[in-house]
């Protein structure tokens, strides 16, 4: 009777809706992540005056799929003195926690679909911003029980390095957020791309703010130039080393899914997130309706997160690797005081504005 009346009490549409949307938005971000392998050896070509993936479909467009393929069927090798256990429990983590930050990002406004207006977020939390910082900080967990797991000692040697750096660097991030959320007053993004499309986006409020974000950003992915849990040269592959099949493809896919999402994130917290710029999206409401505004401000959105995910893979095949004591030099004598430097601003700047500019 009693679980009769819980059955009762769930909106089953409302269900049917995110349910739709978690599966849409989990196959999309798997889409691109496949893809974005693609691109990156197609630009890596390109900077490097080489044809990049040719042989597999026309261009090279089923490269990924050759790759993915290759991996599924690559004998799965668990090595003999390994924790086993936690071994097939790293890369599901890393994959997990990568996948988890998209609940809270609002990919677009509304549809009007059977008379209910259905959102193009998933979660509509009060407190995003410390959801996708509680995540993130979760994912260290996936390199640092894979590479403690494999019984190497280069792969645990990488799962430290990535430790150390993702520690060091998620306290500029944070303190750079707190001078965001002083400006903007919220923790929701929604209400945060609602305020960036009546006023201005925030990158022109925290230019400093976004710079150091992004530069966190790359030590959070692990990409070039804060790529030393992988050192290969130094470290064999680093926290993988030991990895085959498929749970090698977790971490890979997942370093991928990390950048597609960091890319939404900044695009939502400084650029608007999918908000159309030079355009009032309420004059176009009544000129062609809110589902096409939906479809325009999603594919905006979307302009804008491959803008980011352009410049990850610029920035990989330009700039050179750190060496490990210049990784730890920039993240706590540069950006951490540049982050606490911009708080203080930033906080002094809202003081006087509250006080007519007068001291």
């Amino acid at each position: 009777m009693y679980f009769n009346q819980i059955l009762l009490n769930i909106d089953w549409p409302l269900f049917a809706e995110k349910l739709v949307l978690i599966i849409a938005v989990v196959m999309v971000s798997l889409f691109v992540a496949m893809y974005s392998t693609y691109f990156e050896r197609k630009i890596a070509g390109f900077m490097q005056d080489r044809l990049g993936p040719n042989r597999a479909g026309p261009f090279g467009i089923l490269q990924p799929l050759a790759d993915g393929l290759k991996l599924f069927f690559k004998e799965e090798i668990v090595p003999t003195f390994s924790s086993k256990f936690l071994f097939i429990l790293g890369p599901i983590l890393a994959m997990l926690t990568a996948i988890m930050v998209s609940a809270v990002i609002p990919w677009g406004d509304k549809f009007h679909i059977f008379g209910r207006d259905v959102s193009l977020q998933i979660a509509d939390v009060n407190i995003g911003i410390l959801y996708i910082f509680g995540v993130v900080s979760l994912g260290v967990y996936g390199i640092m029980i894979g590479g403690w797991a494999s019984n190497n000692k280069f792969s645990l040697l990488g799962a430290m390095r990535a430790a150390s750096q993702i520690i060091s660097y998620e306290l500029a991030l944070g303190i750079t957020l707190i001078a965001l959320l002083m400006v903007t007053g919220t923790l929701s993004l929604n209400h945060m791309v609602g305020q960036q499309k009546d006023q201005m986006w925030n990158i022109f409020r925290q230019p400093l703010g976004f710079l150091i974000f992004l530069i966190c950003a790359f030590a959070e992915t692990n990409r070039t130039p804060f790529d030393l849990p992988e050192a290969e040269n130094e470290l064999i592959g680093g926290y993988h080393s030991e990895y085959s099949s498929m749970k090698l493809g977790f971490y890979l896919f997942a370093e991928y899914v990390n950048m597609f999402l960091s890319g939404a994130v900044m695009a939502t917290l400084y650029f608007g997130g999918y908000d159309i710029p030079f355009v009032n999206d309420a004059n176009l409401v009544h000129s062609i309706g809110v589902n096409w505004v939906a479809v325009i401000e999603g594919a905006v959105f979307f302009a804008k997160i491959l803008g980011f995910i352009f410049l990850f893979m610029w920035v990989r095949w330009t700039v050179p690797r750190f060496r490990y004591d210049q990784l730890m030099n920039l993240g706590w004598k540069i950006l951490l005081p540049l982050a606490l430097f911009n708080m203080l601003v930033t906080g002094a700047l809202i003081l006087l504005k509250q006080n007519h500019w007068h001291f």
